[in-house]
């Protein structure tokens, strides 16, 4: 059962058209926001906004490149367009890790990764927050890291220098803006149960079932629902006294 911790709110959600991001538009709809599902991938976040109508909450769908700060302005204005305010953002969106060594990386995906992981996220805190400004009373954003913000990965070296960027970014918006009791946080998730796990696993020829036990002190994967809820309690007032901080929802792999 969700308790209506968010009623009322509304909530962007980007990236949220699969994986951890739909778990959340979901788990947040369910908790009583007012969704707006962004993505670049228009077929799937129709559908996934029509599932949370269809289960009857409420949520509109706005397509996004998060790397196009006008796109992010855009989005930002649809949800106040849409429910009249923005209370909370989820800043999810992300590409999958890149798989070469220092020496071999390819440079056309450093730049677009960045581009989205990095870059995206401080767009979505720009434009978020000048909402927030605008409006006053404060409000939430969380944004997803990993713990590949914590702890350096081989081969992955722009996805690596992103996450840790997220978490460095979070904490600068934090300090800024407290003040107006705007709250900023990020989500550390570990080894999540994801298409986007399941495609870079396959491509290293690794074994899902095998790799799990080595990233996590339960012996499995996450889950997207159980990674949107540690974001669900950021967004609430229950955490209230939270700013400028990270959970890490990894099953103790960082605590190794």
């Amino acid at each position: 059962m969700t308790f209506p911790v968010l009623a009322d709110k509304v909530a962007i959600v980007t990236g949220a058209a699969m994986g951890m991001g739909y778990e959340t538009a979901k788990l947040f709809a369910e908790a009583g926001a007012k969704v707006v599902v962004a993505d670049f991938n228009d077929e799937l976040g129709e559908k996934v906004a029509q599932e949370i109508r269809e289960a009857g909450g409420e949520a509109r769908f706005v397509h996004v490149d998060v790397s196009d700060g006008e796109q992010v302005q855009a989005l930002v204005a649809a949800a106040v367009e849409t429910y009249g305010r923005l209370d909370v953002a989820v800043n999810n969106a992300a590409l999958k890790p890149d798989n070469a060594p220092v020496a071999e990386f390819d440079e056309a995906y450093w730049d677009r990764l960045l581009a989205v992981d990095l870059k995206g996220t401080a767009l979505c805190l720009k434009y978020e927050i000048r909402q927030l400004l605008a409006q006053g009373g404060g409000g939430s954003i969380i944004n997803i890291s990993s713990v590949s913000g914590f702890r350096p990965q081989p081969n992955n070296i722009a996805y690596v220098a992103a996450k840790h960027g997220v978490v460095g970014m979070t904490k600068v918006a934090a300090l800024e803006y407290g003040a107006q009791n705007i709250r900023v946080n990020s989500v550390a998730p570990g080894a999540i149960d994801t298409p986007m796990l399941r495609e870079a696993l396959e491509e290293t020829g690794i074994d899902p079932e095998a790799f799990a036990p080595q990233l996590s002190l339960l012996n499995r994967f996450g889950q997207g629902r159980e990674i949107a809820q540690a974001s669900l309690w950021l967004a609430s007032d229950q955490s209230s006294y939270l700013t400028g901080t990270t959970i890490h929802a990894d099953a103790g792999y960082t605590a190794r």
